[in-house]
């Protein structure tokens, strides 16, 4: 009989409270930084500005990681997450409301409400934590790739008899961050704090479908706002700091869709297994979600199919 083996980390909450304001933090310093670019690049193409945006988006993560290694503070991803949405919609609510029509600020509001009711959801659902009782010899994080395989395979076998299902139901894999084997393992999802597995994967996909359309319904109420205030018309440096932030979490919310609509190319969703001719993998490794080669090839895709 199998039995149910649970090691995710629990925090405590002064852990828990200090992981969410550096996050807060790191969201207020970010999305200030990207306001400069539309400040000091306004002559410039929107291609450019969205270019300089990632940069300044890259240089912000990575000296924030490098200043928090170097203080020994961590930060929270899902509270990242969390306080852009909050911050964005602050924003919309405090300025870009006053030039939205009262069906369209319903809408959006109700948006970003069950946008952030299914972030609560995802991050306390059960991704399919699997009936097992590993030996004391058993160590899965230490394990050779070879290891790993035999592992999956056997636990494969040892639950196709539960039913029938497809074999993403029977796959079932050891997650590194959550210390747990789950059940259908699509993924672990850093931004949403948990695995994605046979029983949330449809909350994680229509999450990311909500992510979508709140973007898109942002897009359309800042260009509204623009365009009634001549904010896009003018090219000028001496914008208000709102003008200024009303383009930039625009250009943020592009670049959010960009990367969402190739979620599939990125390193939560892409295990890469480099193999030898003639022997077993050699490699596992997952693909950089923050490679700036990629995204800014995908944003000059996504301006393309838009032109």
């Amino acid at each position: 009989m199998l039995e149910l083996q649970n090691k995710r980390e629990v925090l405590a909450w002064p852990n828990l409270i200090g992981r969410s304001l550096v996050s807060l933090n790191m969201v207020l310093i970010t999305q200030f930084a990207l306001s400069f670019v539309p400040r000091f690049f306004s002559n410039s193409s929107l291609l450019t500005q969205l270019s300089l945006s990632v940069l300044v988006m890259l240089v912000v993560v990575g000296f924030g990681g490098w200043f928090r290694r170097l203080l020994g503070i961590h930060a929270s991803a899902p509270a990242f997450v969390f306080f852009n949405i909050l911050f964005i919609w602050c924003f919309y609510v405090f300025i870009i409301r006053q030039a939205i029509s009262l069906v369209m600020d319903i809408v959006f509001n109700g948006e970003v409400v069950l946008l952030i009711f299914g972030l609560c959801r995802i991050l306390k659902s059960d991704p399919g934590l699997v009936m097992y009782a590993p030996s004391p010899s058993d160590k899965p994080i230490e394990s050779s790739v070879a290891e790993l395989n035999a592992r999956d395979e056997e636990l494969e076998l040892s639950t196709s008899g539960l039913g029938h299902e497809s074999n993403q139901g029977r796959r079932v894999r050891y997650c590194k961050t959550c210390k747990a084997y789950i059940k259908g393992f699509d993924h672990h999802c850093p931004a949403f704090g948990n695995c994605i597995g046979q029983k949330n994967y449809l909350l994680f996909m229509v999450l990311l479908v909500g992510f979508l359309v709140t973007e898109t319904s942002f897009l359309a109420c800042s260009s509204d706002y623009s365009a009634k205030y001549g904010i896009s018309r003018r090219l000028s440096s001496e914008d208000s700091l709102s003008e200024n932030l009303a383009k930039s979490t625009r250009m943020f919310a592009i670049l959010q869709l960009v990367w969402q609509v190739n979620w599939h190319k990125y390193p939560e969703f892409q295990l890469i297994v480099q193999y030898q001719p003639g022997q077993g993998p050699t490699e596992v490794r997952f693909t950089n979600p923050y490679d700036k080669g990629d995204i800014l090839q995908n944003v000059k895709e996504f301006l393309s199919s838009e032109g």
